[in-house]
C-alpha cells in the first residue's frame, strides 16, 4: 500500500475525522501518523537507520526523509545515523558537531504486516492523547459537584456516564440505602483524579462531607458569594449530619439563611442525601462555646478544655446524657469529628462524685503527710492546695489567708510539708544509688531523687542512658492510631514535666557527653522556641 497523490489528502480528512470523534487535537493524529509511517518505514529500509516522516498539513503529502547527524569522530557508533565531520564535508562546506544532514528517500510499499503496525501505533498515540485530554479536563475539576448517567453496576460498584468519559461511584462511597439501575441520573461528588495504567480515574462519592458541603453552596447564594462560611461539616452518611456556618455581615442570620424559607434550602439538601438528617450550627471561634453548640439538641453544665492532651470534658445534666450521646453515639461522635477534639462526656452526679473523690484523696494526703486533723487537711484542699510542695514552699501570706490560721500554724505546717518531702528525697536517693544510677547522672542538674528512682526503675542508670532518650518518653505525649487518639505515658510526666522541659535536659546531656555541638544546640532550641511562638500565633488568630 503506497501512499499515492490520490489518497494523500484522504490522510488529513482522516485525522480529522478522528479527531472529531475522540475530542481531541487533530495535530496529534497527524503526528500518530507520522510516527506509525516512520516506524513502517524502519522496517523497510532499516532498524539502524533515522527515517522520519512529514506530513504536510495543506496537501497531505508524506515526505520520507534519512537524517544523519555529524558527531566526534570517538562518538560514531551508527554508521546509518552518524557520520563525523571529515564526512559531512561531501554535503556541508563547514560541518558542525550535531549539524543534520537530511536526504530524501522513496515512500515505502506498506505491506499488510507493516500497515497492521502503523494501525496499532496510530490507535495507541490516539488513545494516549485521549486520556491526557480527559484528565486535564477533570483533575481541575476535584472537590466539585458533577451530574451523570448510570451506565452499569460492577460488584457493587457504580459506572458512571460523566460526558467525555467514565467515573467510578465505589459501594463505600454511595450512602446506604441507595439502588440504582442504567439509565438514573445521579449527583456526586469529585473525590479524586488519578493517572492509572489503565488510563485515568475519576473517583465519585456521595458520603464525603464534602458533597454536603457543595450541595449548600448550590443552594446558598451567600455561600456562593463569600458572605456566609462553611467552616466544617461532619456526616453519619444517610443518618445525620452536623455543618458549621459563619456569617461576615453582621444583618445575615448564617443558620436563617442556611435553612431558607420555611426550610426549602436545607430540605433540597436533605432530599438530594436520601432524609438525612442536617443540624445547622452557628461557628465560633472560642472552642468551648462551639462544642457548646456542636453538642445541641443536649443541653451542657460545664466544659473542660485539656489543650494538651487535645481532649474535653463535657458536664451533662443526667436527665441529658443519652440526648447528648445520642443513638450509638452519633450525636457526641459528629459533635467530636466538627471540633476536631475528642470528647468525654459525663453526668453531674459522675462529676460530683469524682470531685468528691479528689477531694477526699488530698484531704488524706494531708492528714497522713502533715499530721494534722481533718478540718484542717479539708480547709487546705477548699483553698485549692493539691500537694505537698505547693504547702512547703507557696509564700507564707497565702496560708495565713485561710481563715483560722495564725502566723505560728502556717509555719509549723510549712516546716512539717519540708521535712516531709526531704525525708522522701532521702529515700528516693538511697533507692536509687541502689539500684545502681551512676553519680554522674545524680550530679546532672534538673532531676530530683524520686526521678532519679523512676527512671533507675525503667533501666536508666547513666547520663548516657539518659541522654539516649527522646523527650516523649519522659514527658509523654499523643500518637494517632486509626483515627483515635493514643496516650503515651512518660517515665517522668508524674512529676509533671513538659516536654520543653525534657527536651532541654536531654540536649543538656548530649552536650555534657561532647555528643552534641553547643552551639548547634542552642540553634534547635532557638528554632523550637520560634515554631512554638508561631503556633501561638496561630492559635489566637
Amino acid at each position: 500500500m503506497a501512499i499515492t497523490s490520490a489518497n494523500q489528502l484522504e490522510l488529513l480528512q482522516t485525522a480529522e475525522a478522528v479527531a472529531r470523534e475522540k475530542m481531541i487535537d487533530a495535530e496529534l493524529v497527524i503526528q500518530a501518523m507520522e510516527d506509525s509511517l516512520a516506524r513502517a518505514a524502519k522496517s523497510r529500509y532499516g532498524a539502524e537507520m533515522d527515517i522520519r516522516v512529514k506530513i504536510d498539513r495543506k496537501t497531505g503529502r508524506a515526505t520520507f526523509s534519512r537524517v544523519r547527524t555529524v558527531v566526534e569522530d570517538e562518538a560514531l557508533e551508527n554508521h546509518h545515523a552518524q557520520l563525523t565531520a571529515k564526512q559531512a564535508k561531501s554535503y556541508l562546506a563547514d560541518p558542525q558537531i550535531g549539524d543534520e544532514i537530511v536526504d530524501e528517500v522513496p515512500p515505502v510499499d506498506l505491506g499488510r504486516i507493516a500497515a497492521q503496525s502503523a494501525k496499532q501505533v496510530i490507535l495507541q498515540k490516539v488513545r494516549e492523547a485521549e486520556r491526557d485530554r480527559q484528565f486535564d479536563e477533570f483533575k481541575d475539576r476535584k472537590g466539585t459537584i458533577i451530574n451523570g448517567q448510570v451506565k452499569r453496576e460492577e460488584y457493587g460498584n457504580i459506572i458512571v456516564d460523566i460526558g467525555r468519559g467514565e467515573a467510578i461511584l465505589r459501594r463505600n462511597e454511595k450512602i446506604g440505602r441507595e439502588a440504582y439501575r442504567p439509565g438514573d441520573r445521579i449527583r456526586c461528588y469529585i473525590k479524586d483524579v488519578r493517572r492509572e495504567p489503565r488510563g485515568p480515574q475519576v473517583f465519585l462519592s456521595r458520603t464525603d462531607p464534602q458533597f454536603m458541603a457543595e450541595l449548600f453552596k448550590m443552594e446558598v447564594p451567600e455561600i456562593y458569594d463569600g458572605i456566609i462560611e462553611i467552616k466544617a461539616c461532619a456526616r453519619d452518611p444517610g443518618s445525620r449530619a452536623k455543618i458549621a456556618v459563619i456569617s461576615y455581615d453582621n444583618s445575615i442570620d448564617p443558620v436563617g439563611a442556611c435553612v431558607g424559607m420555611r426550610g426549602s434550602r436545607v430540605q433540597a439538601v436533605v432530599n438530594e442525601l436520601q432524609g438525612e438528617k442536617i443540624d445547622i450550627i452557628p461557628w465560633n471561634g472560642d472552642q468551648a462555646t462551639f462544642l457548646v453548640n456542636a453538642l445541641q439538641p443536649a443541653e451542657v453544665s460545664k466544659v473542660v478544655f485539656d489543650e494538651e492532651a487535645g481532649k474535653i470534658e463535657v458536664v451533662v445534666p443526667d436527665e441529658q446524657l443519652s440526648l447528648a450521646i445520642g443513638r450509638r453515639g452519633q450525636n457526641v461522635r459528629l459533635a467530636s469529628q466538627l471540633t476536631g477534639m475528642d470528647i468525654d462526656i459525663m453526668t453531674e452526679t459522675e462529676e460530683s462524685a469524682r470531685r468528691q473523690a479528689e477531694f477526699a484523696e488530698r484531704t488524706k494526703l494531708f492528714m497522713d503527710t502533715l499530721d494534722v486533723d481533718e478540718m484542717m487537711a479539708q480547709l487546705l484542699v477548699s483553698e485549692g492546695f493539691t500537694n505537698l510542695e505547693e504547702v512547703a514552699y507557696v509564700d507564707l501570706d497565702e496560708l495565713l489567708s485561710i481563715d483560722g490560721f495564725d502566723e505560728g500554724t502556717a509555719a509549723e505546717l510549712q516546716a512539717r510539708a519540708r521535712d516531709y518531702l526531704e525525708e522522701q528525697a532521702k529515700k528516693a536517693l538511697a533507692a536509687a544509688r541502689a539500684a545502681g544510677v551512676d553519680e554522674a547522672l545524680i550530679a546532672f542538674d534538673g532531676l530530683t531523687p524520686q526521678m532519679l528512682e523512676a527512671l533507675s526503675k525503667e533501666g536508666i542508670k547513666t547520663l548516657e542512658d539518659f541522654a539516649t532518650c527522646a523527650d516523649w518518653e519522659l514527658a509523654g505525649g499523643w500518637t494517632t492510631e486509626n483515627g483515635q487518639r493514643k496516650k503515651d505515658e512518660g517515665i517522668l510526666e508524674k512529676f509533671e514535666m513538659s516536654l520543653e522541659e525534657a527536651q532541654h535536659l536531654v540536649m543538656t546531656a548530649r552536650v555534657m557527653l561532647g555528643w552534641v555541638d553547643p552551639t548547634l544546640a542552642e540553634v534547635a532550641t532557638e528554632e523550637d522556641a520560634t515554631e512554638e511562638g508561631a503556633e501561638d500565633e496561630e492559635a489566637e488568630a
